[in-house]
């Protein structure tokens, strides 16, 4: 089965440790992350940034004053879905620190996250949305070669 065409921007801001997470974002990686999760056609911008932008965006798009790890701009699903994601530098390294997981894995998992919320997927609208979502999610990442971000260690 062909993978959807995508239209990738890749960003990075100014953040400590940015060759760090650049090494870790190569853009191919980034793209088949993305192709991945899409059903349709897709052009994704893809930001990464530091804790400020990350809460202040939050702050003023979700009304939640911390920066978290992916925040999704969905514009269009279909026939091409358009969104923006943009996924705080800092607080990804964290999470990924605590789960034990490379770095690359996590933004692995974030993009793949982010991408199916541009798409509607909701795992905050009820217990059986969030159980497709993650299990959809799982079965993506398996096929990156990824392991399950949500089986404990």
């Amino acid at each position: 089965m062909a993978l959807p065409e995508l239209s990738l921007s890749l960003q990075f801001g100014r953040f400590d440790g940015l060759a760090r997470h650049r090494a870790a974002l190569a853009r191919h990686r980034v793209a088949r992350c993305i192709r991945h999760a899409l059903a349709l056609p897709g052009e994704l911008t893809v930001r990464i940034v530091d804790a400020e932008e990350g809460q202040r965006l939050n702050r003023e798009f979700r009304g939640k004053d911390y920066a978290t790890n992916v925040l999704t701009f969905d514009y269009t699903q279909s026939p091409v879905v358009m969104a923006d994601l943009v996924l705080c530098a800092p607080v990804v390294a964290q999470e990924a620190k605590d789960l034990r997981a490379t770095l690359a894995d996590h933004y692995a998992h974030l993009l793949v996250h982010g991408t199916l919320h541009a798409q509607g997927w909701d795992h905050e609208t009820g217990d059986a949305d969030a159980e497709a979502m993650e299990a959809r999610e799982i079965e993506i990442l398996a096929g990156l070669g990824v392991r399950n971000p949500y089986r404990r260690r």
